[in-house]
């Protein structure tokens, strides 16, 4: 059975499946949730999380790609005054070039986050998932063949005003798909994949951005490279099924029992046991979610914690992540030396999610993003202080496995504390906040490199991480071993 959104002729149940009502009415969102939520590791599941986690694994591509083709781009000129355009205001800033690309980027992911993520809950999780992939090939592309700084901001912008939603769509769509005591694991796995794609766009650059194949300059095949994988990527996610969840909690049954009924029915197969009994927690209000009752009484505190935390977390991760050839520059080292040491840091991004593996289920959510925020804080200090390559490449590593255990750890957190009727648009506005600061942290950065160097930034940086401390420890509440629908009741 291929898993689709639509409906299927309805088959005889696997061995260890219980056969269903013949009123499909019967299955209500909360028995829906209560079937998902008891099934096993198995293939299916794991397939599923993975295919979904491709569509990540280009919006990773595209954020990391930011400051590795950095020098590449400043080398053609794109980041001069005349270059720049209406941005050339920024030009007293050192780096400022290139803290107006990173301003772009993140002020038009805001835009697709804080505005176009409430679709996902209008009209469901896969086609909004699907043809955001299609925005981001178009205009990244077209971002390719720019020759001005102007027109590449320009572009970079309309790329993230359409590709910001997809993250945000991925954390509502593995929250809602994955079983009860599998959620850690899933998003562990969904970053090991999205972040896989790092030492590779690294490795890209190292080899690329210095040279000029075929004449064309070096940063512009990274692009490319891009935009040609999530091309691929496109035709292989549209296997991925709509959320029963939300196909349930906006009245369409039949779909979401038929969906359901097909996982079920591939995992009893698979496993080769019968299929855990079902528990049904207590339903989620049946109801058109509303964007004002993300400040409700129940809801407003989580939206104000996880909104100041956003803006916390994203300095540190993107600070460190988009400058770090630009930081190993400060230091001393070579365009080329500065590269490579990039990737050879690069090379840790998917191996902090699997670590995470051995305890994403078993360790509080919260505790593993605490201890995430204080390892990349004190990490930072000491880069900014090290003068050999090998502790400065190591001190890198630690910070990049640091960073996303706590990566994974906070999108699974916020998309367990919204239910189903708001959870796109919940987690979008919160994680709207961690794009808003990014654009202005582009700047920033720029500012204190220029004030007092490396460690400027790095003290701006660990800053940054004691607020994220302090707002998750004292405000966040627990949710290991707890049903979506039980946390949001």
């Amino acid at each position: 059975m291929k898993l689709s959104a639509g409906t299927s002729a309805q088959t005889d149940p696997a061995p260890g499946v219980e056969k269903r009502p013949d009123t499909v009415a019967a299955s209500t969102s909360a028995t829906i949730a209560a079937r998902l939520d008891r099934l096993p590791a198995s293939r299916t599941l794991w397939k599923i999380i993975a295919l979904i986690s491709l569509g990540g694994l280009f919006e990773y591509y595209d954020l990391f790609f930011t400051g590795y083709v950095a020098p590449g781009m400043a080398k053609s000129g794109l980041f001069s005054p005349d270059s720049l355009g209406v941005f050339a205001s920024l030009a007293g800033i050192k780096v400022a070039g290139f803290g107006t690309f990173i301003f772009c980027t993140f002020a038009g992911l805001w835009v697709g986050v804080a505005f176009l993520s409430q679709l996902a809950d209008r009209y469901g999780r896969r086609p909004v998932f699907t043809w955001s992939l299609v925005w981001y090939v178009c205009s990244t592309t077209i971002m390719a063949f720019q020759h001005t700084g102007e027109l590449l901001n320009l572009w970079r912008f309309i790329a993230g005003v359409g590709f910001g939603v997809q993250l945000v769509t991925i954390d509502t769509y593995i929250s809602e798909l994955t079983p009860l005591a599998l959620r850690g694991r899933a998003f562990s796995l969904n970053q090991f994949v999205s972040l896989g794609i790092v030492p590779v766009v690294a490795l890209f650059a190292w080899l690329l951005v210095p040279t000029a194949p075929f004449g064309w300059d070096g940063w512009r095949w990274v692009v490319l490279i891009g935009s040609a994988g999530a091309t691929v990527a496109w035709f292989l996610i549209r296997q991925v099924p709509e959320s029963p969840r939300w196909l349930a909690l906006h009245g369409r049954i039949k779909e979401a029992d038929t969906i359901t009924a097909g996982i079920e029915r591939q995992v009893a197969t698979e496993t080769g046991r019968p299929l855990p009994p079902v528990h049904a927690e207590a339903p989620e209000e049946e109801s058109v979610g509303r964007f004002r009752e993300i400040f409700a009484a129940h809801y407003w505190r989580r939206t104000v914690m996880l909104s100041v935390f956003n803006m916390a977390q994203v300095i540190g991760f993107y600070g460190f992540a988009a400058w770090v050839p630009t930081l190993l520059i400060a230091r001393g080292i070579n365009i080329t030396h500065s590269l490579q040491y990039s990737f050879i840091i690069a090379i840790a991004n998917p191996f902090g999610p699997l670590v995470g593996t051995y305890f994403a289920d078993y360790l509080e959510r919260k505790t593993q993003i605490i201890l995430g925020l204080a390892v990349m804080g004190v990490a930072m200090l000491g880069f900014a202080q090290a003068t050999s390559p090998v502790v400065l490449i190591t001190l890198g590593v630690v910070f990049t496995l640091a960073a996303n255990i706590m990566s994974y750890a906070y999108h699974n957190y916020q998309a367990e504390l919204y239910p189903t009727r708001i959870r796109a648009r919940a987690v979008g506005f919160v994680y709207s906040w961690s794009r808003f600061a990014a654009a202005f942290a582009g700047l920033a950065v720029g500012y204190f490199l220029e004030l007092g160097g490396a460690l400027a930034v790095a003290t701006f940086i660990a800053i940054a991480m004691v607020v994220g401390i302090t707002v998750i420890g004292v405000f966040g509440p627990s949710t290991k071993g707890i049903a979506l629908e039980r946390i949001n009741h």
